[in-house]
């Protein structure tokens, strides 16, 4: 079984597997001791897991039942017991405020026909699921409250700057990775309420 940061993670076909977005986004994580935190997408609940480390309380999100109850064993396998992981689209299942918000998100073009393309199909030009999560985003974060994305930059990392304000967060790109013909940006961004 792989290790993670120190973490066991069982991993499954139908879930997207951690890889260089994830550790990008792990090795920038903005939470803080007893920070409230939300893992959107959060497929074998890597993120989640490492932001239970220091907040006190972690939900985790996802689309894919299967990711889902992987995410859940893989607490348990850990003995982590400050995480719930829930089944839901994007904020859909969702409620209260948090400190932090993190989401790697899908970014191909197209349409998901298996579970695994959850984590990795964004809609017919591949933004829609991002800019759906921008939408609500603002709804779900405490006053000067953080929300991390993981994008391509296939998928306009300015476009993903300028709607965050439009929403009224001050955004910059923190960290970028450059991977076969891309580069994965990790965009942070702060509630200005």
């Amino acid at each position: 079984m792989p290790v993670y940061y120190g973490l066991e993670i069982k991993l499954h076909p139908q879930v997207y597997e951690p890889a260089e977005d994830t550790f990008l986004l792990a090795e920038n994580l903005a939470v803080e001791e007893g920070d409230v935190a939300l893992d959107v997408g959060t497929g074998t609940g890597l993120i989640a897991l490492l932001m239970a480390r220091k907040a006190s309380y972690v939900l985790g999100a996802d689309l894919n039942p299967i990711a889902v109850d992987l995410a859940r064993e893989n607490a348990l396998l850990n003995g982590i017991r400050n995480v719930e992981f829930r089944l839901s689209d994007l904020f859909e299942n969702v409620s209260g405020k948090f400190d932090v918000i993190t989401f790697n998100a899908p970014y191909l073009p197209g349409e998901p026909e298996e579970p695994i393309d959850l984590a990795l199909v964004g809609g017919k030009t591949g933004r829609e699921v991002l800019d759906r999560f921008i939408m609500g985003v603002p709804d779900y974060l405490k006053p000067g409250g953080t929300v991390q994305i993981v994008q391509s930059s296939i998928t306009g990392v300015d476009e993903t700057l300028g709607r965050l304000e439009e929403a009224g967060l001050a955004a910059e790109v923190a960290a970028k990775r450059h991977v076969f013909f891309e580069d994965i940006v990790l965009i942070t961004a702060h509630a200005k309420w």
